[in-house]
């Protein structure tokens, strides 16, 4: 009864559990944005076969799974190394999609 009395969970409704994970998801989002909008800087001069929406569907999938992978690799969201590992991740995705490596 003591243990009981002590563990209160505090659920939360479907606008909270919205919110958490928009903002999860939001340096991904920004990350990706970004890329895609400096792709031409950046990239090849070619034109890509490859449609801007799709580019920037790949780069936010890949961002997701890296917060997500910093989350369950340090138990919290947030840490200063998850959002490097983000960034060079995404980068280099960047740099594949737009083969960097032909300019």
């Amino acid at each position: 009864m003591l243990v009981q009395a002590l563990i209160w969970v505090n659920s939360m409704g479907p606008l909270d559990i919205a919110n958490h994970l928009l903002n999860f998801v939001a340096p991904a989002a920004a990350v990706a944005l970004v890329l895609v909008l400096s792709g031409r800087l950046v990239g090849s001069r070619s034109a890509s076969a490859m449609s801007v929406w799709l580019r920037g569907a790949i780069l936010f999938a890949v961002g997701v799974a890296v917060l997500a992978a910093g989350l369950v690799l340090w138990g919290r969201d947030g840490k200063m190394l998850t959002y490097a590992a983000l960034v060079v991740a995404c980068a280099t995705c960047q740099w594949v999609l737009v083969r960097g490596w032909k300019a």
